[in-house]
């Protein structure tokens, strides 16, 4: 069983008081802390059916070995299609994936409803909640009114302001706390992370979002990216041509946390994503209008609704390069 050191203290204290422990849990805290691993901790700890003198799961037992083999017959696991493993049936959102739809959560019933094949417990973890269709929520709403027993639902949630409030006041609140900057960059270390520091610079100190891009291509397409908008001669459709493999989502968060690092350091001198840009974001930093660079990282943040299905993807990274150039070099390209 994998649990994070820096919740570790957290699984034990709730293991600890299991026979109190509530129908549903909204397990919440910053996206890339791991949630997700310790919501999966907690659920195989709750099914083990040998657990060590601390209470946590052994490992070893048929529990255990069905668990992490993605096989146990009182285990659900409901996340978008975009989310689920290889052959998991999770329920179509036909527009994009992104979404639980109301399928699997319709099927809950005829789970929840049934006695337990191992005797103990029935555990279904939901991630992330807030993306629960409108009908999805609902419908678990019912099931959260009326707890059935020897069934504890496990919601992880990155945003819990996303989410119903009524869904909320069913359940019991855990804040996940964040690793401290430490933690995270030895346990970094430990999975052989090539540019760890780097990387939870990228991701504001979240271990697992950092190591999920700690690739050669994610690192070279962003030398990449600042490379094309660094130059004094940056034009915005040879940029976007040269990014046109970038992923949209990698492009915008570059774009976001650039132009943050623009305005702190024009503010305060500092900044806070990009540690290996300073010498490149100073320079810029030095040229733009600071309202304008508001203007545009406001605007930056709202594009991350439809950032996964814009319209025409070239003309989006176009916009956006557009502005870009007008922003660091505005009498160029007037």
């Amino acid at each position: 069983m994998n649990v994070l050191p820096w919740h570790t203290s957290e699984l034990k204290r709730l293991v600890a008081d299991k026979p109190r422990l509530p129908h549903a849990l909204l397990l919440r805290g910053l996206e890339g802390i791991g949630k997700m691993v310790f919501a999966r901790a907690l659920a195989q700890t709750l099914l083990c059916e040998s657990p060590q003198p601390a209470g946590i799961a052994c490992g070893k037992c048929a529990a255990c070995h069905w668990f992490e083999a993605g096989a146990h017959p009182d285990y659900r696991q409901i996340e978008p299609d975009s989310l689920a493993e290889p052959g998991e049936e999770q329920g179509s959102d036909k527009k994009s994936g992104l979404h639980i739809a109301i399928e699997p959560i319709r099927a809950l019933p005829d789970f929840i409803g049934i006695s337990s094949h191992r005797g103990g417990l029935k555990v279904i973890v939901i991630h992330p909640a807030e993306s629960l269709n409108v009908n999805a929520a609902n419908a678990l709403l019912k099931s959260l009114e009326e707890p059935p027993a020897q069934t504890v639902f496990l919601l992880v949630c990155h945003r819990p302001n996303s989410l119903l409030p009524t869904i909320k006041s069913r359940c019991q609140h855990i804040a996940l706390p964040a690793p401290t900057h430490q933690s995270a960059l030895a346990w970094l270390k430990a999975q052989g992370s090539a540019k760890p520091e780097l990387g939870l610079a990228q991701t504001g100190n979240s271990p697992l979002a950092a190591l999920k891009i700690d690739t050669d291509e994610y690192w070279k397409q962003r030398e990449g990216f600042f490379r094309g908008i660094a130059g004094p001669n940056f034009d915005p459709l040879d940029v976007a041509e040269l990014l046109r493999d970038t992923p949209i989502p990698n492009l915008l968060n570059w774009l976001q946390k650039w132009s943050y690092d623009l305005i702190s350091l024009k503010y305060l001198g500092a900044l806070r994503y990009n540690p290996d840009q300073q010498v490149v974001l100073a320079a810029a930093a030095a040229r733009i209008d600071v309202l304008a660079a508001m203007r545009f990282h406001r605007d930056v943040v709202r594009l991350q609704r439809i950032v996964n299905h814009p319209l025409n993807a070239r003309l989006f990274i176009e916009r956006l390069l557009i502005e870009c150039a007008e922003l660091v070099h505005p009498a160029v390209v007037r």
